[in-house]
C-alpha cells in the first residue's frame, strides 16, 4: 500500500503517519520536528527528509490549543504617516519575514490604519484576540507611544531602528545616516554648492535623523543646503519639487530625495520644465529600488537591504518570543550607489518656467 493510501486521499499527512513511515514512535517525531533534545542527528534528519517528502506541515490550529500561541506575527502601518502603496521598502521588507516564517511554520498579519486611534485599537485587538504572539514597529515617532502599549498588552516585539526612548525591545537597525552623507559628498565633488533634501515628515525618527545628517553634512563641505518635509509621497515629492523649481533666487542644482517614489516624481516635474537631467539638474532617491535602474535616467540612490533587514528581523522576533534575550542588531550601513541621473554641477540654470500643478495629475482623468 503506498504513503497515499496510507495517509487516505485528499488527507495532510500527520506526525503518525510520518512516525509509521521512519519506523519510530509518534513522540519521537514530535521531538525531531520541534528541534527538541533526545534525538540524535541522524535520526534527526532521517524524520526531517521522510516529513518533507510526505508534505508534512504543522496543524497551527492544534498547536496553537495546545500551546496557547497563534504562532502570528504583526505588523501595522499607519497610512497617514507613512506611504504603504507604492513605497518599494515594505513589499521587499515583507519578502524577507516571509522568507523566515514559511519554514517555520508562521504567518504574518498585515494591518494598515489611517490614524493613531485605530492604531492602538488594532495592537490591542491583535493582543485580546491572541491573533499573533509578538510585532514589528516599524516607521518609529518621537516619543513612540506603541512601546509602552505593546509592552502593556504582553507581546514580542522588535524595533526597526532604535527609539528616542527607553525600550524593552530590541532594535534591529540600518545605519542610513552615512548613505546621504555619501550622497552630499557625492554632489559636492561634482561641483554643486546648492542641494535641497525632500524628506519625510519630521515626526519620523528615520526622516529626522536623514534631515540632520544632511544639514550636517552641507555645512561641513559649505554648501547651501535646505530641507523641505513631505509625506514620503510621489505627489508631495513632486509638490516639494516643483516649488524648489519655482524659487529663481535659491533654486538647487541637484536635489536628494528620501526615497525613490519621490525621485522618479520630481525628475518627472524637472523635465515638464524643459530641465534635462543631470545636465541642469541632478537628483537622487534612497532605498534602490529595483526600478532605480531600469529608468530613464537610471537613477543614483542610496541602497538599504529592506530584503536582509525582514529576515533578520524576522529571526529576532521568534527568538524573542521563544524567551531568548537579545542584544541589538546593526545591519550593513547604507551605500551610495551612483548612476546616471547625477551629473555636475551646470555652469548655468536655465530660465524655463516650473510646470503647472495640472502636470502631475493622472493622464486617465
Amino acid at each position: 500500500m503506498n504513503d497515499e493510501a496510507k495517509t487516505g486521499r485528499g488527507r495532510r499527512p500527520t506526525i503518525a503517519d510520518v512516525a509509521h513511515r521512519a519506523g519510530v514512535s509518534k513522540g519521537l517525531v514530535s521531538f525531531a520536528l520541534n528541534d527538541r533534545p533526545g534525538v540524535n542527528v541522524a535520526t534527526r534528519d532521517r524524520i526531517l527528509t521522510i516529513a518533507a517528502e510526505m508534505g508534512w506541515s504543522p496543524d497551527l490550529r492544534a498547536r496553537s490549543l495546545s500551546t496557547n500561541r497563534s504562532f502570528a506575527l504583526g505588523l501595522v502601518l499607519r497610512r497617514d504617516i507613512a506611504v504603504v502603496a507604492g513605497d518599494p521598502f515594505f513589499p521587499a521588507f515583507i519578502a524577507g519575514v516571509e522568507r523566515e516564517l514559511s519554514p517555520a511554520g508562521q504567518a504574518l498579519v498585515l494591518a494598515s490604519v489611517p490614524s493613531s486611534e485605530l492604531e492602538a485599537g488594532t495592537y490591542r485587538k491583535l493582543a485580546v484576540e491572541r491573533r499573533v504572539d509578538g510585532v514589528f514597529l516599524a516607521d518609529l515617532r518621537a516619543g513612540d507611544e506603541r512601546l509602552a502599549l505593546v509592552q502593556e498588552l504582553g507581546l514580542a516585539a522588535v524595533t526597526l531602528g532604535h527609539p528616542d526612548i527607553d525600550s524593552p525591545f530590541p532594535a534591529v537597525s540600518v545605519d542610513d545616516v552615512d548613505g546621504l552623507i555619501a550622497t552630499v559628498d557625492h554632489l559636492a565633488d561634482l561641483g554643486h554648492r546648492s542641494i535641497a533634501h525632500v524628506a519625510g515628515p519630521s515626526s519620523m525618527l528615520h526622516a529626522r535623523r536623514r534631515s540632520e545628517a544632511f544639514h550636517a553634512a552641507c555645512i561641513a563641505r559649505s554648501i547651501d543646503g535646505r530641507v523641505v518635509e513631505t509625506d514620503f509621497s510621489a505627489q508631495q515629492g513632486g509638490e516639494a519639487t516643483r516649488a524648489l523649481l519655482a524659487d529663481a533666487s535659491r533654486r538647487p542644482t541637484a536635489i536628494a530625495y528620501s526615497n525613490d517614489l519621490m525621485a522618479l516624481a520630481g525628475i518627472a516635474v524637472a523635465q515638464r520644465a524643459g530641465l534635462s537631467v543631470p545636465r541642469d539638474l541632478s537628483v537622487s532617491g534612497f532605498d534602490d529600488s529595483d526600478i532605480a535602474q531600469y529608468v530613464f535616467p537610471s537613477l543614483t540612490s542610496v541602497a538599504t537591504d529592506a530584503l536582509e533587514w525582514g529576515a533578520v528581523a524576522a529571526r529576532a522576533l521568534l527568538a524573542a518570543i521563544a524567551g531568548v534575550s537579545l542584544d541589538d542588531t546593526e545591519l550593513s550601513p547604507a551605500r551610495l550607489v551612483v548612476r546616471e541621473s547625477t551629473g555636475p554641477a551646470p555652469a548655468t540654470y536655465p530660465s524655463s518656467a516650473p510646470p503647472s500643478p495640472g502636470d502631475l495629475a493622472d493622464p486617465d482623468d
